[in-house]
């Protein structure tokens, strides 16, 4: 969902005035349905009219029933798992390589040649061609040898 939505949820979870009752819309229990409303305002898509309903018993509060929705969950913790993830430090060392901030390494540098023609005076297209000094030694990143492979075919 986006952020119009994103933003309705926060607002039942964390509302403005005092005499607004908080509701968590995602409590098996408590929480409330949520009405999209979607509307067309100057030719694009508008949720602003969106709401909850007054909160009330999910499946008419029946514990069995639940329990086998709650038992139907996934588990994402395989998939947030920290060895999922690069640590501060290799996240660090390759952002300084990549930004050339590391001693003894080379950033890709562009230059710009300009065509001798005189663009005033001449009806020829003026263009431009820019060359590579020396391509980044980076392994390790299929996005980054990609590019890589496709400044050294320019």
């Amino acid at each position: 969902y986006g952020k119009k939505i994103f933003d309705k949820i926060q607002e039942s979870m964390n509302p403005e005035f005092e005499d607004e009752t908080p509701l968590n819309p995602f409590d098996f229990w408590q929480g409330a349905d949520f009405k999209i409303k979607i509307r067309t305002l100057d030719g694009f898509v508008n949720y602003d009219r969106s709401e909850f309903d007054p909160t009330s018993e999910f499946l008419g509060g029946d514990d069995s029933k639940l329990e086998e929705i709650y038992n139907q969950q996934y588990s994402l913790t395989d998939l947030i798992a920290e060895d999922k993830f690069k640590t501060y430090d290799e996240l660090k060392e390759k952002f300084e390589r990549i930004m050339g901030l590391q001693s003894g390494t080379d950033r890709v540098q562009f230059e710009a040649v300009e065509d001798t023609v005189d663009p005033v005076t001449s009806k020829e297209e003026v263009s431009s061609d820019v060359q590579f000094s020396k391509a980044p030694e980076l392994q390790d990143d299929d996005n980054i040898s990609y590019f890589q492979k496709l400044a050294e075919e320019a």
